[in-house]
């Protein structure tokens, strides 16, 4: 990662300069350096700023600037400094080692260490077996399945998994909605009450279990069709789950029981008023709270505790869940009961995503699940998976997204997962151009491929591109280099992309990729009848599809060849 590079040289440089007396009398210093792009192209690719040495120093920034670039020894790179800053300007050779560094190691050029072989358990999406998901769902899907991806890519060991909430009383008022629309199909005229389900997706379910002659309880047939149309769609939408985890398990195992005997002997745990309260406020909640009510039925909090612990003694480095915006209060209870049970409380991070708002022709479409609504299925049916899925994990998930539907259909630049795909799907075409026959359109001819495939396997397999920076004009060259920066960015995009938990950052990059690789192409011929100018920039086309194409894969949207 070239910024850290730089920051690294710029820091032993201090250090240097420090231990000489050049810098003041201290011998060490810490100070946070920064690497940025400079906006005056002129000054070079990479810049720092050492002003703020200039307290310990005693000298204007401009000579602090000068004074640490004495100790910084130029290799394939020129250094210059403008007003504090220290300016990179990047030699020929240093571009030219990026591309054989992405030729070789191909798919595993972006891999960083940053995980370490630490076990995850990210748990997501988790909805009621009682319908079909809707279009937070779908946010928490692509959002979930992407950060896993991109962590197991950077050496997490990843289990994503999935709580199935099927041990309230929903599945009571589930039973109870199908047992209507059953007796509604057979002709009877019953309406459904205030407060079960009444969404038309039960009728269907009704006529399966009719023409199964199924002999299993309402609530069981109801629950497993729920699970199984929520599964297909899991799988259709590129989300694999390793573990769906039953609620109903924890009390079948006698697991919340032993949690609660657990909260009993840490002392955490009191009767008043016929209920069992949690000292949860012993913690920094702003209350206590109840985990068994005065009619002896267990709150949500209390299996979600089990389930918690159930995951910590599973032997997890770190539990990351993904919840809807409205569960912010909910998390320092956990990490309460996480502290309680004797555990480190840091060992859960929580994702909190904000609403996603689906506008059609402008206006706003009604969700949510009942009666008519826009499902996530909807969605996808509507749009397409790849679409879906870009347009969910584009933004922060503390943003609130407006999911265009027109524009996500729309077959434009403007739509940004399809000016993505089409770069990708521009550099394939490139590349198979290269090796297909051509028609002189003048002779009504075949001509020769522009080059063999062993040509070009060889060329890759020791890649130089040094003689195409002599014959570039100055356009060309910035193109060129541009693309060349923007490809090497991506290692520490991804690193970052982990570390701050944000999929988000992988689809602005690709964003940024796809409009370098543009620009290459506008102003850059690939292929012509000098084989090794081809050769060269064919290297830079098929670099970046090998990280346009790894960064696709990593979010679940399709690298396309053809569009």
């Amino acid at each position: 990662m070239l910024k850290d590079y730089f920051i690294k040289i710029t820091k032993d440089a201090i250090n240097c300069a420090l231990n000489d007396g050049k810098l003041g009398e201290n011998k060490e210093i810490n100070i946070d350096l920064t690497c940025e792009t400079p906006k005056n192209k002129d000054f070079g690719d990479f810049a720092i700023n050492v002003s703020s040495l200039a307290r310990y120093a005693k000298k204007a920034p401009n000579v602090i600037s000068e004074t640490v670039k004495e100790y910084i020894k130029e290799e394939n790179f020129k250094v210059n400094t403008v007003a504090g800053f220290i300016n990179f300007k990047l030699e020929k050779e240093f571009l030219n080692e990026i591309i054989k560094e992405i030729l070789l190691k191909k798919q595993d050029y972006l891999k960083t260490d940053i995980g370490k072989g630490k076990k995850v358990n990210i748990e997501y999406v988790s909805a009621n077996p009682t319908g079909p998901f809707h279009i937070g769902h779908g946010r928490w899907a692509a959002l979930g399945s992407a950060l896993a991806n991109i962590m197991k890519y950077c050496n997490y060991e990843v289990i994503q998994e999935f709580y199935i909430n099927d041990a309230g009383g929903q599945i009571e008022k589930l039973a109870k909605s199908l047992d209507i629309r059953i007796h509604q199909l057979k002709g009877e005229n019953i309406e459904m009450p205030d407060g079960l389900y009444p969404g038309d997706y039960l009728i269907d379910c009704a006529k399966r279990y009719i023409e199964t002659g199924s002999d299993m309880s309402y609530g069981d047939f109801a629950k497993q069709d729920m699970l199984r149309q929520q599964k297909e769609l899991l799988k259709e939408f590129k989300t694999d789950f390793d573990v769906f985890f039953s609620e109903l398990s924890l009390y079948d195992d006698n697991e919340v029981a032993s949690c609660m005997e657990a909260l009993k002997k840490s002392g955490k745990i009191y009767n008043q008023d016929g209920a069992v309260w949690f000292k949860s406020s012993d913690y920094g909640d702003d209350q206590d709270r109840v985990l068994v009510k005065t009619d002896g039925k267990n709150t949500y909090l209390t299996s979600d505790i089990a389930y918690h612990k159930n995951k910590l003694d599973r032997g997890f480095d770190l539990l990351i869940n993904i919840w809807g915006a409205d569960h912010h209060g909910y998390i320092p209870r956990m990490k309460a009961a996480i502290e309680a049970l004797g555990y480190d409380p840091n060992k859960l991070e929580v994702i909190l995503g904000q609403l996603v708002n689906i506008i059609e022709d402008g206006e706003k479409q009604r969700m949510g699940k009942r009666k008519k609504m826009v499902t996530l299925k909807d969605l996808v049916d509507e749009v397409g998976v790849d679409s879906t899925r870009f347009w969910m994990i584009m933004r922060s998930s503390d943003t609130t997204i407006d999911f265009d539907i027109n524009l996500a259909k729309e077959k434009s630049d403007k739509n940004p997962v399809f000016y993505v795909q089409y770069a990708h799907a521009r550099a394939c075409s490139i590349l198979r151009k290269a090796v297909e026959e051509r028609l002189d359109i003048d002779n009504k001819t075949k001509l020769e491929p522009f080059l063999n495939f062993n040509e070009i396997d060889e060329f890759n397999k020791t890649p130089d591109i040094m003689a195409l920076f002599e014959n570039l004009n100055d356009e060309q060259m910035e193109a060129v280099k541009s693309l060349i920066l923007k490809l090497e960015e991506g290692k520490a995009l991804l690193f970052n992309a982990v570390k701050y938990r944000a999929p988000y950052m992988v689809c602005k990059y690709l964003s940024e990729l796809a409009t370098a690789f543009h620009h290459f192409y506008n102003y850059t011929r690939v292929l012509s009848e000098d084989k090794k100018d081809s050769l060269m920039k064919l290297s830079l086309v098929n670099s970046f599809r090998i990280v346009m194409a790894t960064m696709l894969d990593l979010i679940g949207v399709d690298a396309v060849e053809k569009m």
